[in-house]
């Protein structure tokens, strides 16, 4: 009689029930995956050298002989959410040799965690926080989607880095601005940060109530360090060169596109991708008269924009002037960074 038992073959070869998404099951599916296919040495080699993690602990060093492998693992991802976490799992799986058993887990996870939403192509051509006139682009590389801004560029900022796996930081921005503006190496992020900050919020034109929402989320900085995502002002999304009048002249009828410009968005990862918007009286109305056909078009690209995979969120002008709109504003902050854990 072989040693092949029925039942082991069934089990080995059945689906596996679907592991929740969680930081934890990221975790875990990470540590067992380096565990298993690194030997000690090679590990601190692929982590330090190849990933280019940083090693945050200032007490010991990961090469410390009392550490074990799922410890030096854990201090590279100590305090890491949950989009930092999915960013190193899409790294594993595509830049290292992986066991193939736990490549497999890894693969499946990651495929549990895209079907829960977000945009499913890289983010390019991020042009921000206009400060004047609107600019006028051309599309140098069809093929590419490369886009050359010919005209009012110096009104408006273009973040011409890869958008990180897990996110746009402020920290990330702040890097960005220092080379951009040329600071000194010996310049404190902090004083890099505050100018860019300034930068970011002369684009709002002194508008009250968007400017309530983007100093709300600039003290979270202050509170959780520059790591946070990046909240971003006055985000082209579309662009149109025609004007209403010129296609009016033309003998065309129709409008430019809608929402050519996204009040505020961040970048919690890659793909997960989160809309703010502040609604004035012009969203819906033509002066002081309800205006259903602005409602409609506001609602219109809503809809296009979940389904494109971007999450949108609206505050009316009026509650951003209550007494109690900061709370209010910060207490939905803190609500959607917790989320997005």
């Amino acid at each position: 009689m072989s040693g092949f038992n029925f039942f082991e073959g069934i089990l080995t070869d059945a689906p596996k029930v679907p592991v929740k998404v969680s930081s934890r099951s990221f975790r875990s599916a990470i540590e067992e995956a380096f565990i298993h296919t690194y030997t000690r040495q090679d590990l601190q080699i692929v982590l330090a050298e190849e990933l280019k993690l940083s090693w945050p602990k200032t007490d010991h060093q990961p090469t410390d002989n009392e550490y074990t492998k799922r410890d030096v693992i854990k201090g590279y991802t100590e305090g890491w959410d949950l989009p930092r976490l999915v960013a190193l799992a899409r790294r594993m799986v595509t830049e290292l040799e992986v066991t193939e058993m736990l490549l497999a887990d890894l693969t499946a996870l990651l495929a549990e965690y895209d079907r829960g939403g977000g945009v499913g192509t890289p983010a390019k051509n991020l042009i921000f926080a206009a400060n004047g006139p609107k600019p006028e682009l051309v599309l140098r590389d069809a093929l590419n989607n490369d886009i050359e801004i010919v005209r009012n560029g110096e009104y408006c900022l273009v973040y011409d880095q890869p958008i990180p796996a897990d996110g746009l930081t402020f920290s990330n921005l702040i890097q960005w601005w220092r080379e951009r503006q040329g600071f000194a190496d010996e310049v404190p992020p902090r004083d890099v940060g505050l100018d860019l900050h300034n930068r970011l919020r002369a684009s709002l034109d002194e508008n009250p109530v968007e400017l309530r929402v983007f100093d709300a989320y600039a003290a979270r900085y202050k509170d959780n360090g520059f790591g946070i995502p990046a909240l971003i002002p006055q985000v082209y999304l579309h662009f149109d060169p025609a004007t209403e009048l010129s296609r009016r002249s033309a003998g065309q009828s129709g409008g430019p596109l809608a929402r050519q410009r996204m009040d505020f968005l961040i970048l919690f990862s890659s793909r997960h991708r989160v809309v703010l918007e502040v609604d004035g009286k012009q969203h819906y109305a033509n002066g002081d008269t309800a205006s259903p056909a602005l409602y409609s078009e506001m609602v219109s690209e809503d809809r296009r924009l979940r389904l494109a995979g971007y999450e949108v969120y609206r505050f009316g002008g009026a509650e951003l002037m209550n007494d109690c709109a900061d709370k209010m504003v910060a207490e939905f902050f803190d609500q959607l960074a917790e989320r997005m854990r």
